[in-house]
């Protein structure tokens, strides 16, 4: 869609580090601590639940990669709804993944961080030092663009899948039996539980639609990294809740550290520095991929003018949006530290994550069902799609009132855009009367969608 500014370096990203990136991005924190709380609700049951999760992120996975390979641009999930749903709805789309998407940032330094503190026996309230300090590279990384921080994902999610892999083999011999009966101690009530809890795990798939732009030959490389991130996500959570239930049995979900726990039934003498090494690969990686793609996803909303212009550089494929960068480093600053006003309670930066997350879905899978040509593989997936991120936004409920908020924002942006337009085509003809297409014109003009579909 777009095309390279001079001196601007081709796309970089191949398969094994665009694996690499949706790997970190899905996998993310919540294998530190969601198998032992679904293994808390619903025992044995969790595991059902995890194949269940597995087989149902298919469908939400496979739209975005089939809109990604055919639409690749750094607005990502914003530039989809352009295309088809008009500039008013992709400004939302945009200012809800860049303002509520991000609140999640200070949740992933934390937790990471709490990991850390809990292996090092220190002052729990370091944690609000080490937080800040696990934020740092990903920005440093991302100031060299995606070539060189994509090749350090890579590095990143092949240890976190050793890790993992390291601690199952380790925690494996520990297993009871027993603790696999009955199988659902609390009904399939439990299940669905525990589905709830584990949907925000395998969520993340649209976050590399942003550097999409970056990949060699998309078309062909984003699918194929998208079948592997299932493949690899899938087997670590699925070993992982395994290993919780039939080691933890009863005890999983009592720890703030379940990890921990896991591995010193077997490995004492060198768990707890795999579980800090875990701990933090997993906070670096997700913060890494979700860095590059904040940026992307600010310097195109600076391209299209939703945000003021400046900041458009380094929105092209190859370009590295260093004035974007500055803005989410100031964004994730800001809300590192209203988190700190708040003595650190994860609970409403978790509700306002994940609810402009699903937001984001429901406008991506909407533009989906318009972009993607009819009955094809990637309609099917987006067809299937809404139908779970509508159940996703029933479960949101009330916690969707800061995407309502930034949606207002977008609308205002619009109203004030067309004000200003039809107040200068006024002053260019003060005595002529003003044709209806012209009173309504936006600055924007939509993307006919024909013309998208053949793009």
């Amino acid at each position: 869609m777009t095309t390279s500014a001079p001196g601007a370096r081709a796309p970089s990203v191949g398969l094994a580090q665009g694996s690499a990136l949706y790997v970190a991005a899905v996998l993310g924190t919540g294998i530190l601590v969601l198998p032992a709380l679904a293994a808390e609700v619903a025992g044995p049951g969790s595991i059902i639940a995890v194949v269940a999760l597995i087989v149902l992120s298919v469908p939400l996975a496979g739209t975005f990669a089939a809109l990604a390979s055919r639409h690749p641009d750094a607005g990502g999930v914003a530039t989809f709804v352009r295309l088809a749903l008009g500039p008013t709805a992709a400004r939302m789309a945009g200012y809800w993944f860049l303002f509520g998407v991000c609140v999640g940032a200070p949740v992933v330094a934390v937790l990471g961080g709490s990991y850390v503190v809990a292996v090092l026996g220190v002052d729990p309230g370091l944690v609000m030092v080490v937080g800040p300090v696990l934020l740092v590279p990903p920005f440093v990384l991302n100031l060299f663009g995606l070539r060189f921080s994509g090749r350090a994902q890579l590095v990143l999610s092949g240890l976190l899948v050793v890790i993992v892999v390291g601690v199952v083999a380790a925690a494996a011999p520990a297993t009871d039996a027993a603790n696999f009966m009955p199988v659902l101690p609390h009904g399939w009530v439990g299940v669905g539980l525990a589905i709830s809890l584990f949907v925000w795990a395998f969520a993340g798939w649209e976050a590399v639609t942003h550097i999409a732009g970056e990949f060699r030959r998309p078309s062909r490389t984003i699918p194929l990294a998208t079948g592997i991130a299932i493949v690899v996500v899938g087997a670590c959570y699925l070993g992982l809740q395994i290993v919780t239930v039939g080691v933890l049995g009863d005890r999983a979900g009592e720890s703030a550290v379940p990890l921990l726990d896991l591995v010193t039934a077997t490995a004492p003498a060198w768990s707890r520095w795999a579980v800090a090494s875990i701990a933090g690969i997993v906070a670096l990686g997700v913060l890494n991929t979700y860095v590059a793609a904040f940026a992307k996803l600010g310097a195109s909303l600076g391209r299209d003018r939703d945000l003021p212009h400046w900041f458009g550089k380094g929105a092209e494929p190859g370009g590295v949006p260093r004035r974007a960068l500055g803005l989410v480093a100031l964004l994730v600053a800001a809300y590192f530290a209203a988190f700190t006003l708040t003595d650190g309670d994860l609970t409403p930066f978790i509700l306002i994550h994940t609810s402009s997350m699903v937001a984001v879905y429901a406008v991506g899978v909407a533009a989906a069902l318009r972009l993607l040509p009819r009955f094809g593989v990637g309609w099917w997936f987006a067809a299937v799609s809404v139908v779970l991120v509508a159940g996703l936004l029933v479960l949101a409920g009330p916690n969707l009132l800061v995407p309502a908020v930034l949606a207002v924002a977008a609308l205002a942006v619009t109203v004030v855009r067309r004000a200003g337009r039809w107040r200068r085509l006024r002053e260019q003809a003060p005595h002529e009367e003003l044709s209806p297409e012209a009173r309504e014109a936006s600055p924007i003009e939509r993307a006919p969608l024909g013309r998208a579909r053949r793009s």
